[in-house]
């Protein structure tokens, strides 16, 4: 995600990714990486993308203390309910329903969601999360958001009934979809759940892996 001149990358997960199997991580770009929890399908390509690009991880205390350990000292540790402003706009760090677990076992805090705010408006990134009721405050705290990037693969996550919800809470009619196909118990139909989005008058956009698009 480019914002004001800045990369934003969130939960890399490449490497090991059959349906990414045609990217090559070395050529990315990013200028922050920002992880929402510790599960090995969202850290998964934090550590080479990182040390490739220089790019400050942005994440949970836990989370940034853990790649410490493995040279990646420039990381920002932020928490639920903090905001922090960088070059780009600011962080707020919202609330996800979630487990979180490091690839090597240890403790992966509690997962988080994000909203950037930046100059003319603000991106919704939930990160792996259910619907939940604290999805309802984001509108009270942040500015309207012009994008949320809501999971909809279900079995692990919101399905498309609940994510179409979801958006009614945060008051978001565009929304882009993540977290489906990657594995067998996530594949879904992709034209229902267009429709299911444009049934309550909001677009679903599906974009594939390696695509660009504006919003």
């Amino acid at each position: 995600m480019n914002i004001s001149g800045k990369v934003l990358l969130f939960d890399p997960f490449i490497t090991g990714n059959e349906l990414a199997s045609h990217i090559d991580i070395h050529s990315l770009r990013a200028d922050y990486i920002l992880i929402s929890h510790g599960h090995s399908d969202h850290t998964g390509d934090a550590l080479t993308i990182a040390k490739n690009t220089g790019a400050k991880i942005i994440s949970s205390y836990e989370i940034v203390t853990w790649f410490a350990k493995q040279g990646l000292t420039n990381g920002h540790p932020m928490n639920t309910g903090g905001r922090f402003a960088f070059d780009f706009g600011a962080v707020k760090c919202v609330n996800a329903v979630h487990s979180s677990q490091l690839p090597d076992g240890s403790y992966g805090a509690n997962p988080m969601g994000f909203v950037i705010e930046y100059a003319g408006g603000a991106v919704y990134y939930s990160g792996d999360t259910a619907l939940t009721m604290d999805m309802k405050l984001i509108p009270m705290m942040c500015p309207q958001l012009t994008l949320a990037v809501l999971p909809i693969g279900d079995n692990f996550t919101m399905g498309v009934a609940d994510a179409v919800l979801a958006s009614d809470f945060v008051d978001c009619y565009n929304v882009l979809g993540v977290h489906y196909d990657t594995f067998g118990w996530i594949k879904m139909d992709h034209d229902k759940a267009k429709q299911a989005f444009s049934g309550k008058g909001k677009t679903l956009h599906l974009m594939t892996i390696g695509e660009t698009r504006e919003f």
